[in-house]
């Protein structure tokens, strides 16, 4: 059994496509080898498997080997869509930054992260202090813990 705290949603089921049993995908994860053939991919109404996917614009084409109808698809439309978190030790993952302190450079405490802003150019931690600061000044993440940052000189003036 997967542990729900290692489970990661990973996209949606937008449509139907066709009269096989296709499915339009909409990943929200940018591992696109979720879509490989044989991948496990977990529901609330179970596991699916993926049995063939291609890129489609901006989303995938995918035959699931529990869909085999039109009907079944239309059944599946708005279906979230998750996986158990791939083991990459150069990921900083997003629900492990919640409730950590963050510390800068000098290891002065400058807050507690409440939520994390998309950003085009780098996430952003939002702190209970009111500051902004991009993902791209994190050094090292321990777990729900801990943040520390090089941050750059008036961040949080």
């Amino acid at each position: 059994m997967t542990d729900e705290r290692t489970t990661l949603e990973i996209g949606r089921i937008i449509k139907a496509h066709g009269l096989r049993g296709q499915v339009i995908v909409h990943l929200t994860t940018d591992r696109h080898e979720r879509m490989t053939a044989g991948t496990e991919l977990l529901t609330p109404r179970g596991a699916l498997v993926v049995v063939s996917a291609g890129a489609h614009q901006d989303r995938y084409i995918v035959t699931f080997d529990r869909i085999t109808s039109r009907e079944e698809a239309d059944l599946w439309r708005g279906v979230v869509l998750s996986a158990p978190r791939i083991d990459d030790d150069d990921v900083i993952w997003i629900d492990q930054l919640f409730g950590a302190e963050v510390f800068d450079a000098t290891g002065e405490r400058r807050g507690v992260v409440v939520d994390v802003e998309s950003n085009p150019a780098s996430d952003i931690l939002v702190l209970d202090s009111g500051a902004l600061v991009p993902l791209t000044f994190v050094t090292t993440v321990q777990a729900n813990t801990r943040v520390e940052i090089d941050a750059p000189e008036g961040l949080f003036e």
